[in-house]
Parts: structure tokens; sequence; C-alpha cells
């Protein structure tokens, strides 16, 4: 279940939010009509703007296929300047889909950032991914490292007064309900999921969907494709990009690089 560092009684509403991370943050999965990614870091905004009464600024700096790496080297940064009252840190999910990678690394790395952007007197939330490897080929073996990743993550952040939300062990969304057709992003009902889990960890009183309106319909993404077009249409060109060295997310630029104002019916 989400854990969270207690909510001081006189804290305020909160004002301005930042997003980092990877497609999770971004939304993928949870498009809208004209194909943008919504998702759960929206549905939390929408969620805030509500509590407030007045719009507040939002922004998401999050981009598809991002390692760890340069989601603390480039966006961990841009967002600490625009000096957010509150900030979202979540990544991670790339990195132990690699080969090799050190789960103990990718875990002190999470960390550090979190205190770090604490210590700049930001309130600041950690933010696990969905577990969806019981869907995808190799699973079992994702499955460990996300494991170990995430109890890394909650055990080192414990005592610290930052916000961990345990999405990865949520026991709801490994259901295949709750993912879109590519098996790897959560849909719109599970994005809906993520946000209520963040927002019990600020404990604001509202769903993130109630914020926002009800989720999209995801009925279509569950006429899901046989496994040989699967692998046709989703995981031969992810290897593709791997033994290339290419990635979804490049040239792509963050959807809100900036505090811009969002009311509550604006996402």
């Amino acid at each position: 279940m989400p854990s969270s560092a207690p909510r001081r009684a006189e804290e305020s509403p909160i004002a301005s939010y930042a997003a980092i991370g990877d497609s999770f943050t971004e939304g993928m999965g949870d498009e809208r009509p004209d194909g943008t990614p919504r998702g759960w870091a929206d549905l939390v905004a929408a969620a805030l703007a509500h509590t407030a009464g007045d719009p507040i600024g939002y922004a998401n700096l999050a981009i598809r296929g991002r390692l760890l790496a340069p989601i603390l080297h480039d966006q961990l940064p841009g967002a600490m300047a625009l000096r957010p009252q509150l900030l979202s840190i979540n990544g991670g999910g790339n990195d132990i889909l690699r080969p090799r990678v050190s789960i103990a690394g990718v875990a002190d790395r999470i960390v550090e950032a979190a205190v770090r952007s604490r210590d700049a007197g930001i309130r600041t939330v950690v933010v696990s991914g969905g577990n969806p490897t019981r869907h995808l080929p190799l699973g079992a073996t994702f499955e460990k490292r996300g494991d170990a990743l995430t109890e890394a993550v909650r055990d080192s952040l414990e005592g610290t007064g930052i916000a961990f939300v345990d999405n990865w062990f949520d026991a709801r969304l490994p259901e295949l309900q709750y993912w879109s057709i590519d098996r790897l992003h959560l849909n719109a009902r599970g994005h809906a999921i993520a946000a209520s889990n963040v927002l019990a960890a600020l404990e604001v009183p509202i769903a993130g969907a109630e914020a926002a309106g009800d989720p999209p319909d995801a009925g279509d993404d569950l006429e899901r494709p046989r496994t040989a077009e699967y692998w046709r249409r989703y995981v031969l060109p992810w290897i593709g990009r791997r033994l290339t060295g290419r990635s979804s997310g490049d040239s792509r630029e963050p959807k809100r690089p900036r505090l811009d104002p969002v009311a509550a019916a604006d996402l």
C-alpha cells in the first residue's frame, strides 16, 4: 500500500506542482481524443487545483523512454529551478529493462535526487510505476528487479520526510484491465488509480479522476492483439531501438516545460 510522510495540519493547499520522469509520468497509455497523453500527473494537478479553489502552476517535464540518468541530469535541475511547492520524481523503469543494471545504484540515485529536492525546500514525493510484468516477455526477470528497486527506495526513504507512493506493489494494477494495448503503459483506468495513490499520500481528500472528470473509456484497448501481432507491433520495434541505441523519446520536448496555470476543468 502507498505510504507517505506525515502531513502537517498547517500546510496550505499546494499552488504549484512539477513532475519529472519517463512515459509513466508523461501519461502514455491515457491519450486524449487528439492523441496527446494525459495521465496520473495531470490528474493530480487537476485535483490540486480543485482543492486550492483556483488554478495552480503545473509543469510536466517527463519524456518517454528516458533512463534515470537523463531524468536526473536534465529534468531535475529544470524542475527545481521552477521552484514548485511540490515535485514528483519517477524513474528507473526503463533502466530495469536493460540487460545489465545495478538496482542499488538506481535506488541510491533516486533517493539522492529526492533528498536534494527536499533540502532545497521543495515538498517532494517519489512515485513508483505500476507492475506490468505479468503480461510481458521475460516478465519474471523484470518483476524481480522491480520488486528489489521498489523495496530499496521505500526503505531508504523511511524517516526522511519524503513521501513514497508504491504503485508497484498495488494489488490492483497487475491486472490486464488497467494496461493499454501495448501492455507496458497504464491505460486511463490505471492512471486514475496511480493518481488516487499519489493524492492519498499527499492527504488530498479527492480522487484524481473526480477532479478532472471520468477517465476516457479504455474499452477498445481490451481487444488485445494475438501473440504474433503483439510481437510485431510492440516487442520487435522495442528490441530494434535497444540494438540501435535509440529511444521512443528521441527529439521529444516536455509537454509542459513551465509552471503554466491549470484549472481542474482544463485537464
